[in-house]
C-alpha cells in the first residue's frame, strides 16, 4: 500500500523568499525597535507638515480652493502620517528582506518600487477624495443649508462601511501581516515589488476608506479629527479586540448621521468660514 503524503517543506521553498525575521517571525526584537524607530522619523516630519498646512488653511468646505496636483501632494502627506504606523510591520519586514536579498542600485530600485506601490494606490483614493470634496464643496457653495444632509449621508455611509463585509474582509487581512508576507513571496517578477505596494497598500486603503469619509463633514485639513482617525486606524489594525472598536466607530457613526441635520457643530467642514476679526 503506497502512501503519497505531501511533505510540509514543499510550502518552504515559497516561504524561502519571504523576508521574514529569525524563526520566521516579522522582525528580531533588535530590528523592531530600530525599524519603529525609523516610523517615527518618517512620520513626525509627515505630521509637521500637515499640521503647518492644516494652520494655514484652516477648516473649509470642499477642496479649499486647492488645486488638484497641491491637494495630493498635501493628502499623500498625510496619509503617510495618518497610516505609517499601522501598516509598519508588513511594509518594513518587506522592505528589511529587499536589503538583505539585494544590494547598490538594485536594492534602491526595488525599494523605490516597493514605495511607489504605496504612492499609486494613495494617490488613486486622492483623486476620489479631491472629487468628493470638490462636489459636496459646490453644494454647500450654491446652498449652504445642504451642508447638514451631505454630513449625515457621509457619516451613514462611514457608518455602514465600518459594519460592512469588505470592512472585515480588509481589517482581518491586515491583522495578519505573516499571512501578507507569505502570499508576498509567491509573487512572480517582474515589478513583485511593485505588486506587493501596490497590494498591502489597497488593504490599508480599505481599512480606512469609511473613516475617511467622515472627513468631508469634519474638514479634510481638521487636525483634531486626522490625530483621533490616525488613532482608531492604529487600534483597529494592532489591538487584540480592533475589530470591536471598529464596529463600535461604525455605531458612533450612525448615531452622528442622526444627530448631523440638527446639529451644526458636527460639521464644521461643510460650513463657511467665519470672517477674520481684521476683516470686519
Amino acid at each position: 500500500m503506497r502512501h503519497s503524503r505531501i511533505p510540509t517543506s514543499t510550502s518552504a521553498s515559497a516561504r524561502s523568499s519571504a523576508p521574514t525575521g529569525a524563526g520566521g517571525g516579522l522582525l528580531p526584537a533588535r530590528d523592531l525597535a530600530a525599524a519603529w524607530f525609523l516610523i517615527v522619523l518618517i512620520a513626525v516630519p509627515a505630521w509637521v507638515l500637515t499640521l503647518a498646512q492644516a494652520g494655514d488653511m484652516g477648516v473649509e468646505p470642499g477642496t479649499m480652493g486647492m488645486a488638484l496636483p497641491l491637494f495630493l501632494l498635501l493628502w499623500v502627506t498625510m496619509m503617510a502620517a495618518m497610516m505609517l504606523p499601522s501598516m509598519a510591520p508588513v511594509a518594513l519586514t518587506w522592505a528589511r528582506g529587499i536589503g538583505r536579498q539585494s544590494s547598490g542600485w538594485t536594492r534602491t530600485a526595488r525599494t523605490v518600487e516597493f514605495v511607489g506601490g504605496y504612492l499609486l494606490v494613495w494617490t488613486a483614493f486622492g483623486l476620489l477624495a479631491y472629487a468628493a470634496l470638490a462636489l459636496t464643496g459646490g453644494l454647500v457653495d450654491d446652498r449652504p443649508a445642504a451642508g447638514r444632509w451631505i454630513g449625515a449621508v457621509a457619516f451613514l455611509l462611514a457608518g455602514l462601511y465600518q459594519l460592512g463585509p469588505l470592512k472585515n474582509v480588509c481589517l482581518r487581512h491586515c491583522r495578519d501581516p505573516m499571512g501578507h508576507l507569505v502570499r508576498y513571496a509567491g509573487f512572480r517578477r517582474p515589478a513583485r515589488d511593485l505588486r506587493v505596494g501596490v497590494h498591502h497598500g489597497a488593504y490599508c486603503v480599505g481599512c480606512c476608506a469609511g473613516l475617511m469619509v467622515v472627513l468631508i463633514p469634519l474638514g479634510v485639513m481638521n487636525v483634531a479629527a486626522m490625530a483621533g482617525l490616525a488613532v482608531v486606524i492604529f487600534v483597529e489594525k494592532l489591538w487584540s479586540r480592533g475589530p470591536l472598536l471598529a464596529r463600535g466607530v461604525g455605531v458612533a457613526f450612525l448615531v452622528l448621521a442622526v444627530l448631523a441635520p440638527f446639529q451644526d457643530a458636527l460639521l464644521p467642514g461643510l460650513q463657511e468660514p467665519m470672517p477674520a476679526m481684521g476683516g470686519l
